[in-house]
C-alpha cells in the first residue's frame, strides 16, 4: 500500500532509539522525511546514515527535550531546512522509576518534564505548519497508564497525561482537520527495556515470563510493529481517525492472559 508519504517531513522525537529509530526507518522506508530530535548525537547520526545507505532522507536537531527552549529551536531548524512539517511523533521518554513509597517532590515533577510537558512544547511549536497541511500528531504511550506497575508514579502519571492529551488535541484541533492519535506500548524489546531485564538476576528466565503472557503468540511487540501502526496514523490512509488510543501489544492489556499457553 502507498501510503502518500513521499516528502513528507515528520518530525520525530527520540528518533534515533528504540521505537523512535523503527519509526524513522519506517517513515524512510515510506519515501518519507524524519526529522529525528534528540539529545544523543551518536545514536542520531548513526541511523540518518543508515537511512541514507538505503537512499532515504533525514534530517536532525539536537536538543535537551527538558529545556523547552531547545525543543522550540529544533522546531525551527526544521522549518528552516524544509519549510514546514506534515506530522509530529512524540515518542521520547524513559520509565525512571520515581514511585510514591520511596520517591519525592522534586523527582515526580523532573519526570514529568522528561515524559509529557515536551509532548505539550513539541504539539505548540509544531502546530502552525501542521494546521497547513492538515497533518497529524502520534503521541507514543504506555500500558503502564491503564494497567499501572508499581513504583513508578511519574511515568504513569505522565503516560496518563498523554492519553488525556491525546483526546483533548483531537477535539481541539477538529477545525483544522488535525488529527491526534495515540499508539500504547506494552512489552517490546527495545535497548532501554533490555537494561531492564538484565537488572535482574536472571534476565533470560524473566523474559520468558513475560513471554509467556503475552496472549499473541507470546512474544514480544517488534519496534517495526509498532512502528508500521504509527506511520499508517500518520498518513491519509487514515484520514478518519482521530482521538483514538491504538493497543499494538498482542492482546497483553486487555485479553485475559488465563489464554496463554
Amino acid at each position: 500500500m502507498d501510503l502518500n508519504l513521499r516528502d513528507k517531513v515528520i518530525l520525530v522525537t527520540g528518533g534515533s532509539k528504540g521505537i523512535g529509530h523503527a519509526i524513522s526507518h519506517v517513515l524512510a522506508d515510506e519515501g518519507a522525511i524524519p526529522f529525528i530530535v534528540s539529545r544523543n548525537e551518536e545514536s542520531i547520526l548513526s541511523t540518518v546514515k543508515e537511512i541514507e545507505e538505503k537512499g532515504g532522507k533525514c534530517s536532525y536537531a539536537i536538543a535537551e527535550l527538558t529545556d523547552p527552549d531547545q525543543g522550540k529551536t529544533a522546531v525551527e531548524k526544521a522549518i528552516a531546512e524544509f519549510g514546514t512539517l506534515h506530522g509530529l511523533v512524540n515518542n521520547a521518554g524513559v520509565n525512571d522509576g520515581v514511585g510514591l513509597e520511596n520517591g519525592d517532590a522534586d523527582d515526580f515533577v523532573h519526570s514529568l518534564k522528561k515524559n509529557v510537558v515536551h509532548y505539550y512544547i513539541m504539539a505548540q511549536a509544531c502546530l502552525p505548519y501542521l494546521k497547513k497541511n492538515k497533518g497529524a500528531i502520534i503521541n507514543i504511550g504506555s500500558k503502564v497508564s491503564i494497567t499501572g506497575q508499581g513504583g513508578t508514579s511519574a511515568y504513569a502519571a505522565a503516560c496518563g497525561g498523554r492519553n488525556a492529551l491525546t483526546r483533548e488535541w483531537a477535539v481541539e484541533l477538529l477545525p483544522y482537520s488535525v488529527r491526534v492519535n495515540g499508539v500504547i506500548v506494552a512489552e517490546s524489546y527495545t535497548p532501554l527495556y533490555e537494561k531492564w531485564i538484565n537488572s535482574f538476576p536472571n534476565p533470560q528466565v524473566k523474559l520468558k515470563e513475560i513471554e509467556s503472557k503475552i496472549p499473541l503468540e507470546s512474544r514480544m511487540t517488534t519496534p517495526e510493529e509498532i512502528a508500521n501502526t504509527v506511520v499508517f496514523l500518520l498518513s491519509d490512509k487514515s484520514s478518519h481517525t482521530t482521538g483514538e488510543l491504538l493497543f499494538v501489544d498482542g492482546g497483553y492489556t486487555h485479553l485475559d492472559r488465563a489464554l496463554t499457553p
